[in-house]
């Protein structure tokens, strides 16, 4: 049987397609982040290196989309108003969530510290160095500051404020030299004057490196307008319970979205780098419609079985995540004994054991590593997942 319920469901309280295209894009994050090596990598798995588009560009802003819906959700208790109380859940969630964010920072430039030979204390007091932004930082900017706009601004408001946001920060961009890669770049400029360089992820295109980080301050405002068009969706689906008047909402909104991004894209091109309004609108759309396509397939017509890996991450998502970054970083630092001398245990599973198995083929042998490494993570979370287990801010 490919199905566990044969019969269609039209309606549904708790969208299971939901959990699982949060679960695809956990496991799609943790995938990209983790070859077994980053000069032999498959086309699909590399973000575009500038402008463009790419399978993995997909993955973070499918998950901000996500993280939009969900929480439209848990501000339904509050009935979408603002007040202290919930006012200082968001507050709350949103430092605890940064927070974490500066531990893995913390923790990696530690490890790579001790791995370069540096002092125990040298390696713990290393903040002069941190990197102030990243991915877990932008959900918790994101999150903090979209689901107060949420609260503040009245329902029917939110779609023009998202239009107004795109615009200026399209006007920005546009005379700001916004999509070109230099000095000259108004991010750059923003980012290298408020947060310093020493605090920035330090992007190379070709020749030219530069601290012109992909998760830099002004482009977090775009990704709020982000975050707010899956608050909108997720209104959207709850305006109503059935799920095929719910599908046909989803794919309208994105395919306007999605066609809306790739004609601007001629004027303002598709950056995730410094996700551009196009790149918003965009994979908004994609993200709109694949979950559409997710509701009809599992919640509709019942095909489930397939999914269960993906629900697995999609039930303990930040966990899983940090799990697979906190990781990545300890068998990519620590240096066991191995021969005549040491490597990490990254090294010896990818160049000793992976490698000859696919017959030194180095590129499928990184990818390799990247699924047996997903597959561990996954291990993990399926023993949450049958204790019932859920671990939550």
């Amino acid at each position: 049987m490919i199905s566990e319920n044969p019969k269609p469901q039209k309606v549904s309280g708790r969208l299971l397609a939901l959990d699982i295209l949060r679960g695809i894009t956990i496991a799609g994050m943790i995938l990209v982040n983790n070859p077994g090596s980053w000069g032999h990598m498959y086309a699909p798995l590399r973000h575009a290196e500038w402008n463009g588009l790419t399978p993995t560009d997909l993955v973070f802003p499918f998950f901000m989309f996500i993280m939009g819906i969900s929480t439209y959700f848990s501000l339904r208790k509050y009935d979408f108003k603002f007040s202290v109380k919930s006012f200082w859940k968001i507050l709350r969630r949103s430092v605890l969530l940064f927070l974490i964010g500066m531990a893995v920072a913390w923790f990696g430039l530690f490890l790579r510290g001790l791995n370069n030979d540096a002092t125990f204390l040298e390696a713990v007091f290393n903040f002069d160095r941190i990197r102030l932004l990243g991915v877990i930082p932008r959900l918790a900017l994101c999150y903090g500051v979209g689901a107060t706009m949420a609260l503040l601004i009245p329902r029917k408001g939110l779609p023009l404020t998202v239009v107004a946001m795109l615009v200026v920060y399209a006007i920005v961009l546009i005379f700001g030299n916004g999509f070109e890669f230099s000095d000259k770049n108004v991010l750059y400029i923003v980012d290298n004057k408020i947060i310093g360089p020493n605090h920035l992820y330090k992007e190379t295109i070709g020749d030219i490196s530069l601290h012109l980080d992909p998760e830099g301050l002004l482009s977090t405002f775009p990704s709020i307008a982000h975050m707010l068009i899956g608050f909108l969706c997720g209104g959207l689906i709850m305006s109503t319970r059935d799920n095929e008047l719910r599908i046909n909402k989803l794919f309208i909104v994105g395919v306007i979205l999605t066609f809306s991004g790739f004609l601007l894209d001629y004027g303002i091109p598709v950056n995730k780098k410094i996700w551009s309004p196009t790149f918003v609108l965009t994979t908004c759309g994609l993200a709109s419609s694949f979950l559409g396509l997710l509701i009809w397939i599992i919640d509709i017509k019942g095909y489930r079985r397939w999914c269960r890996f993906f629900e697995v991450f999609g039930i303990n998502p930040l966990f899983l995540y940090c799990l697979g970054a906190v990781m990545t970083l300890l068998i990519s630092f620590i240096r066991v004994p191995f021969g005549e001398s040491t490597m990490s245990i990254k090294g010896i599973v990818y160049s000793e054991y992976l490698l000859p198995l696919c017959g030194d083929d180095a590129t499928f042998a990184s990818f390799m590593f990247a699924v047996v490494f997903l597959v561990v993570n996954w291990l993990i979370g399926l023993i949450l997942y049958k204790k019932k287990i859920y671990i939550k801010l």
